[in-house]
């Protein structure tokens, strides 16, 4: 028997050995691989084509030369043989340069302008709605049978608006921002009334569409222009179905920049990207333009009274929320990942599916099930242990609510971390400690926390910089309160995001460069604080 396998192994050697063939390999790609990798490049400048339509339809100028230069690089980096590296490297750089520094770039452009309720068109567009909303009907003029519409192919809920017109005559019209002009019978389909259906080159609204574009409507009108150019009456809408011919009340002087209503006699000149009356005396129109403001927002993030007296309060309770939160569901996550990772333990697969469950969890579901859990007259907590703590009402026990709500909900995140992490330090190294003769304290606390912070410490830094901007745990469980002392801007619980999302968009004029100012602000302050965090892990590597 011993013989035969010898002889079977002998004879597989000798197939082994070189016959004289030589291997040739092909430097050819194949076809298929050819042909996915230009269906990929031809999908990807496809949907870049797309995308420059729409943002040519929207005048975003600089954003279709953008879309133009990525599509370039596409077919520089991918239709050649040449810069390997680059295909690799494009998609996360492109990935980079859009979700993480066009936003930022956007929020610090933002903080230096007014954008906000009343400011968010550009100063013509303010001037061409508030002259389109002081039309009035003249007396015995012509109305218009009406349907309301958008450019064909455009979205209903955010293309331009136009109406379509039938005058008395059954002539068509088209009505835009750019005044009215003629529209062809040709294909046009209108109902005994004479109301356009349809008409080619155009999407007409349902009534519901309508409705949910009122807003939209509301600042709509068509100027119309006389021979010269001048406008001198304007269109709008009445009801759903009809729209009349009047003149504008208030009529604006381009050389003077000057807005005077013609029925009061009132002039408004244009201040602060508004226009306000000559005498001081009276309101603003209600629409204003986006203007750049400088470092006025800044400068109102640190004098604003409201904001000066609550900042240091509420930063040092947010810098004690993020450390706490960090180190307190650190500690929690090891302690359990330690235990769940003694082998003498049985069912350590069930337990462990059980401890990750509130990390399964949405977190409105649990922020929302722990307040009323901290109800103070029907809550389980009062009830289970006999107590009559007022948690949501009462400053200091309103934080310490917060803290262990999200107690539970970080630990088992770091119990995950902690248990793959021990997985990964070599059992000799615990042996040698106890050879050594330390003890579980001991090699917990001089073996195994090093190696474990060399491998979760920047971790530690991103939980840190999350915690810092927990806006939902605090909204949804606290709303930033209570609050005391007879005052509704600064709440006992409030994050510094919290607070400025109360101060700038809370209100009944939300003010966007504010917003972002205040952002601005928190960025770097998280930016420094991860910084140093960054420096003191780098000391950590010197473990391994």
């Amino acid at each position: 028997m011993s013989e035969t396998r010898s002889s079977d192994v002998d004879a597989a050697l000798h197939n082994l050995e070189p016959s004289g063939e030589h291997l040739e390999f092909s430097s050819r790609t194949p076809i298929w691989v050819q042909v996915v990798k230009w269906g990929l490049i031809l999908l990807t400048l496809a949907v870049l084509g797309w995308m420059a339509q729409q943002v040519i339809e929207a005048g975003y100028w600089i954003m279709v030369s953008l879309i133009g230069f990525i599509a370039l690089c596409v077919i520089a980096v991918y239709a050649t043989r040449r810069a390997i590296p680059a295909k690799y490297l494009f998609p996360g750089v492109l990935l980079m340069l859009l979700l993480q520094i066009w936003p930022l770039l956007y929020t610090v452009q933002i903080s230096f302008t007014n954008f906000g309720d009343g400011h968010i068109s550009t100063k013509e567009e303010a001037v061409a709605s508030i002259v389109a909303n002081s039309v009035r009907e003249v007396e015995g003029s012509s109305r218009y049978a009406l349907n309301i519409a958008v450019p064909e192919g455009t979205d209903v809920a955010t293309g331009d608006l136009a109406y379509l017109l039938t005058d008395a005559e059954g002539t068509y019209y088209v009505g835009t921002l750019e005044g009215l002009e003629e529209l062809p019978a040709e294909g046009v389909e209108a109902s005994p009334t004479g109301r356009i259906i349809s008409a080619p080159g155009w999407t007409t609204l349902t009534p519901q569409q309508v409705n949910e574009r009122s807003d939209d409507l509301a600042d709509f009108g068509v100027p119309v222009f006389d021979e010269s150019g001048e406008q001198t009456a304007g269109i709008r809408q009445v009801g759903l179905s009809e729209a009349f011919i009047g003149t504008p009340t208030r009529v604006y002087d381009e050389e003077a920049d000057t807005i005077t209503d013609t029925v009061t006699g009132t002039v408004y000149v244009a201040e602060d990207a508004n226009f306000v009356p000559e005498g001081g005396e009276g309101a603003a129109l209600p629409q204003g333009w986006r203007e750049f403001v400088g470092f006025e927002n800044y400068t109102n993030a640190f004098t604003n009274a409201t904001l000066r007296e609550g900042l240091t309060k509420v930063f040092v309770w947010n810098v004690f929320f993020a450390a706490f939160t960090v180190v307190a569901t650190f500690l929690l996550g090891m302690a359990i990942a330690l235990l769940m990772n003694d082998e003498r333990l049985k069912g350590k697969g069930l337990y462990r599916s059980i401890l990750i469950l509130p990390y399964a969890l949405p977190i409105y579901v649990t922020a929302l099930v722990w307040a009323s859990m901290f109800n103070q007259d029907f809550g389980l907590i009062n009830n289970l242990f006999g107590l009559d703590i007022n948690w949501l009402g009462n400053a200091w026990w309103a934080r310490v609510a917060v803290l262990i709500t999200n107690l539970w909900l970080g630990f088992p995140y770091w119990f995950i971390v902690c248990t793959g992490a021990l997985q990964a330090i070599p059992s000799d190294v615990k042996e040698a400690a106890a050879i050594d003769g330390a003890g579980a304290f001991a090699t917990v606390r001089r073996v195994i926390m090093p190696l474990l912070l060399v491998a979760v410490g920047p971790l530690m830094i991103a939980s840190f910089a999350f915690n810092f901007n927990n806006f939902g745990l605090i909204w949804l469980l606290t709303e930033g309160g209570p609050f005391v002392g007879g005052q509704s801007s600064i709440g006992s619980t409030d994050l510094l995001i919290t607070l400025a999302y109360r101060l700038a968009l809370g209100g009944a004029s939300p003010n966007f460069g504010f917003a972002s100012a205040i952002s601005v602000v928190i960025f770097f302050l998280v930016a420094t604080i991860s910084y140093f965090g960054f420096t003191r892990t780098a000391a950590l590597e010197d473990v391994n």
